[in-house]
């Protein structure tokens, strides 16, 4: 029931969002019905855009997402095999047989999975089914690194020097390195998402490079094909967004910023960016459009530049499909991108020029996945016991393909939603996205909303100073605790109070004497007033309080010494526990007598753990490198644990013996579970 309620809740918000299109709407008819050969999030997010325009939708899904909320949305669905998307969602032949069955007219890809392979553009064309998205042949042309750059060239678009063609050995690479001067990065031809790329500073990083590299590209891709570049160093990831209506008309809508990124992957992005001036965002937008129109493309795609701290910028890749990042695109331009590829692929024409495009204020995307950011940001899987978005608004969007209730699976990419924010700058859209992250209420799975949280609040982020290598820099040697913005421990202490005379039914008391134990540390509060106006002494200051929270509800909204806050409140055993900004503190609240005997409590020790080896994740015990008696040194690798379709080796820190193996491979595992003790 509250499942049918959160997507009931969701059509209300898409119906009142604001969309243009920039195409003649009735020189071509639309399609009456779409397949979307994908999931989550983007599957929910092209269902919307198709809903509004009247246009019926088939869901495609595998046996884990039976009950997914792309499922539940459309009108109808179409079971297409097993969870691994090897046998479900990369099957060509199965979404060509869902098209047929149900009479889907046209399929959008989303991105990933299938969205840019030219085989299935071509085998949609020969079943007669229209592709929302490009022809084969620029799919292919900007899907090699190595002919994109080629092609770059010919059409007069900047590009990073380098050697365009694949590396026949180690020999060859140190050579071409030299010629391009250190430092170079090597990369896979037919790389994406960070894999098979390394820089290296000189001979012998070059050598270890170009086999690591190689190595990972066939992994990954079946193509061990490597290529040298110049490294720019101090470098911004800058993305150009287009749409073209394959007939001579294509328009470049403004860039986005993309260099927040963790391991090539990113994690914040923004439109317009703090880095460009309007020279170099129409020099950059001009290119990006002289590249698209050598390839004839048609629908919605993405150039990726590379830019240096001088402005100078540099062609990278182009990717041709929707981008994750789209929807601050979509704020700043009021477009719907979803909209124009599923118009220019029924045949219209783009009706707008360039300079009918504008730039009307400040968009931020933050990435919410389900992840431990505390533990190296490693996957987390399971329920979503409780969930709840901030409220959406015209400065506040949420894509998501979740609902209370609903798993995380372990099969497929761990995101729970897009948050995005709005604002007339970009502090404001900054400051916004702060409070929006407060306002997300997720329970059951660990989740990177702290992380998050101490990216809007850096000074370097705020100030718009950034580089690729932002988060590599700032949060060295991973996150903690320590990074998240610091939190006044008096106004928590007051937060704490008031929760506590509220749930206590003590609104209109007499003025209450209090200790509050934060964090174990003590605070005397004195608390009085009623109703939603509060006064609270904590710590020596005074402080005034407005809040109509109410017991029950995980959200206190509310207003001290003139700020405003967003509170999460959660029962804590006898107390609470508060988060705000990424952070969270327990909080008991102790009459004075009661503080006096809570002082001559023993303080329970932490169990020691220091003899164990504890799974770090929900997963699969892949395998155990070691046997009981065995001995081991530091760093010497002791188990394998899959999650997510990643393997993560545990290794050991120090030396010692293997006493027991608690845990043997082919056992699914939880957070903590011992797998080894040593003597």
């Amino acid at each position: 029931m509250a499942a049918k309620k959160k997507a009931a809740k969701k059509k209300v918000a898409i119906k009142k969002a604001p969309a243009k299109a920039v195409t003649k709407a009735k020189s071509h008819p639309l399609f009456d019905k779409i397949l979307i050969a994908n999931r989550g999030e983007i599957a929910c997010r092209v269902i919307r855009t198709c809903k509004r325009l009247g246009i019926k939708t088939v869901a495609v899904y595998s046996e884990a997402d039976a009950d997914a909320l792309h499922v539940r949305e459309a009108d109808e669905k179409v079971l297409i095999g097993p969870p691994p998307s090897t046998q479900s969602y990369l099957l060509v032949d199965k979404i060509v047989e869902a098209c047929k069955k149900t009479g889907a007219q046209a399929v959008h890809p989303g991105y990933g999975f299938l969205s840019e392979k030219q085989e299935f553009q071509k085998a949609l064309a020969k079943a007669g089914i229209v592709f929302i998205g490009p022809d084969a042949h620029a799919i292919h042309a900007m899907g090699d690194k190595i002919e994109s750059k080629k092609l770059a060239q010919k059409a007069g678009v900047s590009t990073v020097p380098g050697y365009l063609h694949a590396l026949k050995d180690a020999d060859e690479a140190v050579k071409i390195a030299k010629q391009v001067g250190y430092p170079v990065m090597i990369k896979a031809s037919a790389g994406g998402g960070g894999k098979g790329m390394r820089v290296a500073y000189n001979d012998a990083e070059t050598r270890e490079g170009f086999t690591s590299a190689t190595n990972e590209a066939k992994a990954s891709f079946a193509d061990d094909r490597v290529f040298i570049e110049k490294y720019v160093e101090e470098p911004r990831h800058i993305e150009i967004q287009l749409i073209a209506d394959g007939k001579g008309n294509c328009l470049y809508l403004w860039e986005r910023e993309c260099s927040i990124q963790r391991r090539h992957q990113k994690v914040i992005e923004e439109a317009p960016s703090p880095f460009l001036d309007a020279k170099t965002r129409k020099a950059m937008g001009e290119q990006a459009v002289a590249l698209a129109k050598a390839v004839k493309y048609k629908s919605a795609g993405t150039v990726e530049f590379i830019v240096d701290k001088n402005r100078k910028f540099y062609f990278l890749e182009m990717n041709t499909r929707l981008q994750v990042e789209h929807p601050v695109t979509e704020l700043i331009t009021g477009l719907d991108l979803v909209e124009l590829m599923v118009r220019v692929a029924a045949g219209e024409k783009l009706s707008l020029e360039q300079k009918d495009v504008k730039l009307n204020g400040w968009a931020v995307e933050a990435r919410l996945y389900a992840e431990d950011p505390f533990r190296n940001f490693l996957p987390s899987t399971g329920r979503l016991v409780k969930y709840r978005e901030p409220e959406a608004g015209p400065d506040v969007r949420v894509d998501t393909g979740v609902y209370e209730g609903g798993e995380i699976s372990m099969f497929y990419d761990p995101m729970i939603a897009k948050l995005c924010s709005y604002g007339k700058t970009r502090i404001g859209a900054i400051e916004r996205m702060r409070r929006a992250l407060d306002e997300f209420y997720v329970r059951g799975v660990s989740h990177n909303v702290p992380f998050l949280a101490a990216l809007m609040a850096h000074p370097r982020f705020r100030a718009g100073k950034l580089t690729t290598n932002f988060i590599a820099e700032e949060f060295k040697g991973g996150f903690t605790a320590a990074h998240l913005p610091p939190r006044d421990p008096a106004m928590l202490a007051s937060i704490a109070a008031v929760v506590d005379r509220i749930k206590g039914g003590r609104r209109g008391a007499p003025q209450d004497s209090r200790v509050v134990m934060l964090n174990r540390q003590p605070i005397a509060v004195t608390v009085d007033g009623g109703n939603s106006a509060f006064f609270v002494e904590a710590g020596g200051r005074g402080l005034e309080v407005e809040t109509n929270w109410t017991p029950g509800e995980p959200l206190m909204h509310v207003t001290i010494a003139k700020q405003v806050m967003v509170v999460q409140v959660d029962a804590a055993g006898s107390g609470w526990r508060l988060i705000n900004e990424g952070g969270q503190a327990e909080a008991l609240v102790l009459t004075p007598r009661q503080a006096e005997l809570y002082a001559l409590m023993p303080v329970k020790a932490a169990p020691d753990t220091s003899k164990f080896l504890l799974s770090p994740m929900p997963g699969l015990l892949a395998s155990v490198a070691v046997s009981e008696g065995q001995e081991v040194k530091a760093g010497e690798a002791l188990a394998v644990v899959e999650a997510m379709k990643m393997e993560n080796v545990l290794r050991a820190v120090r030396d010692g013996t293997v006493k027991t193996l608690h845990a043997k491979a082919g056992d699914s595992l939880r957070v903590d579970q011992k797998i080894i003790e040593f003597a």
